[in-house]
């Protein structure tokens, strides 16, 4: 007789029930009586030939599963921990299926991770290495723990295995930053406070430039647009100077033979101790070094000196060393500044 798709012949021997039958080959009684109709399943004869219906057969497995034939030994449990996905997802993928009833030569759907080629939009194929976890390879390709695992349905972050191929989002090329601002490459530590003081910009103006930005998830590698400076400090007797790594006003006021006095006096607002790379600055034309009165003497400001210790130094008032140095702001004198110290 000509059974139908997704059925087996199966010759009756001595014993044979549709019961015993459902559980050999992993069906029903329901099913063997409909594919067999006008059986009588109470009166099988030995030597009979009935349809038995199979698992899915190579072939019919949907898209993303792969099939696989039972070998003794086999469980649910055996097989997703060996292709790295979830007694659940395999399940899923073979409704009718008894997991605790497998049978050796039976063909069920795994799922599998998509293989190379075959990956969304915006991703690539990769495939894991020792050591790997989506952490890491999130940090190496400049994405998240969330993306990768959107980009693999069905694969258990937690079983990883060698040689597996999963699928990474890839970055997109980085957008065109609007006028007067430049790209920025996140690197560790980076925050949108750090680099708004660092570019002297407002955290404000910064997720202003980035629309969709997220301040509180920004990743290494990741291309932003940082606000330049658009406004000069005056500088009507003088000339603009470009803040660089390293540079201090004592190191600028050398480079330029002006004194500190006179760089922080040409740039009202300006602290000096928090200079930005890019900042624009005035710097005044070079004036001569500081005269003090006969009997005074002059002192280079070190680090860590105050008025008060600079006073008790030199055995004179605070107020008196303000007087030999008019316009000095007494609470903030920089390293590298020259003061004027009245005789005892």
């Amino acid at each position: 007789m000509a059974c139908p798709p997704n059925t087996i012949s199966y010759t009756i021997v001595a014993g044979d029930t549709y019961f015993a039958l459902a559980r050999r080959y992993n069906t029903t009684v329901a099913a063997i009586t409909a594919a067999n109709p006008g059986v009588d399943p109470t009166r099988l004869r030995i030597g009979q030939v009935i349809c038995i219906p199979t698992a899915t057969s190579p072939g019919t497995c949907p898209p993303n599963t792969t099939a696989y034939t039972i070998v003794a030994g086999d469980t649910y449990f055996a097989l997703a921990r060996r292709y790295n996905t979830t007694v659940a997802a395999i399940t899923a993928a073979n409704p009718g299926v008894d997991p605790t009833r497998l049978r050796i030569g039976q063909v069920i759907c795994i799922p599998v991770a998509a293989p190379p080629g075959t990956c969304p939009p915006n991703t690539t194929a990769y495939t894991i290495m020792a050591g790997d976890t989506y952490f890491a390879l999130a940090r190496r390709f400049n994405t998240t723990v969330a993306a990768i695992t959107a980009a693999n349905p069905g694969v258990d972050p937690t079983r990883l295995r060698i040689g597996q191929v999963i699928c990474i989002p890839v970055s997109t090329p980085p957008v065109a930053c609007p006028p007067n601002t430049v790209a920025y490459t996140i690197v560790a530590g980076d925050t949108l406070f750090a680099l708004a003081r660092r570019f002297n910009t407002t955290v404000a103006a910064i997720i202003s430039a980035n629309p969709g930005i997220d301040p509180n998830s920004l990743r290494i590698g990741q291309i932003i647009c940082i606000p330049r400076q658009q406004t000069y400090p005056p500088c009507p007797e003088g000339n603009y100077y470009t803040v660089r790594a390293g540079d201090t006003f004592f190191s600028i006021a050398a480079r330029f033979n002006v004194s500190v006095n006179d760089l922080m006096e040409a740039n009202p607002g300006v602290d000096p101790r928090r200079l930005m790379i890019g900042q624009v600055i005035c710097i005044p034309l070079a004036t001569p070094p500081v005269t003090c009165p006969p009997g005074y003497r002059v002192h280079i400001v070190n680090a860590g000196e105050t008025m008060f210790t600079l006073a008790r130094r030199y055995g004179v008032s605070v107020q008196s060393i303000i007087n030999a140095n008019p316009g000095i702001n007494p609470n903030f004198i920089l390293i590298g500044q020259r003061l004027c110290i009245p005789p005892m």
